[in-house]
């Protein structure tokens, strides 16, 4: 069983999933098919100019890949804390829950462009060097994952 892998019987199973990295200029976005994809896959970005693109890109998206549950991420401080991004990114997800019929979740983001950004300094297929055009998708498949790897644990997988 891979890693990102859940029960049959859980309600992800087969579930396509879009886990956001909200920015204010810039959101990522990574997809996930639960026990159909192996793993997480950075999907692209959407330019933050307004909520009316927002609102259309982020439709588009879910029309495209059949999404059933949206993941944002919510920034915070190491110790847990929460600052002015954390609120700006909780109030982009009480938008998203009015926008868009579907589930939504929040998944704490500590430390994901951190690590986004030593992934891609160790990946050949981002040369070895960080992308700005690609950090915040790349930011966003580790919300999912770190989402995915949060669901297996409250089952008691490690």
């Amino acid at each position: 069983m891979n890693e990102f892998h859940l029960p049959e019987s859980h309600k992800l199973h087969l579930k396509n999933l879009l886990a956001i990295d909200f920015g204010e200029k810039v959101i990522g976005l990574s997809t996930y098919c639960v026990n159909r994809d192996p793993f997480p896959t950075p999907y692209g970005r959407i330019i933050n100019k307004n909520l009316d693109v927002v609102k259309k890109e982020l439709q588009k998206v879910i029309d495209d890949e059949c999404i059933d549950v949206i993941i944002v991420g919510l920034p915070r401080l190491t110790d847990g804390g929460e600052t002015k991004s954390t609120e700006r990114a909780r109030q982009f997800l009480y938008w998203v829950q009015e926008q868009f019929s579907l589930e939504v979740f929040e998944q704490d983001e500590t430390l994901s462009t951190f690590e986004a950004t030593e992934r891609m300094k160790n990946s050949p297929r981002y040369n070895f060097s960080v992308d700005l055009t690609q950090i915040d998708a790349v930011s966003a498949s580790i919300i999912l994952e770190d989402f995915i790897r949060q669901a297996r644990a409250l089952l008691g997988y490690n």
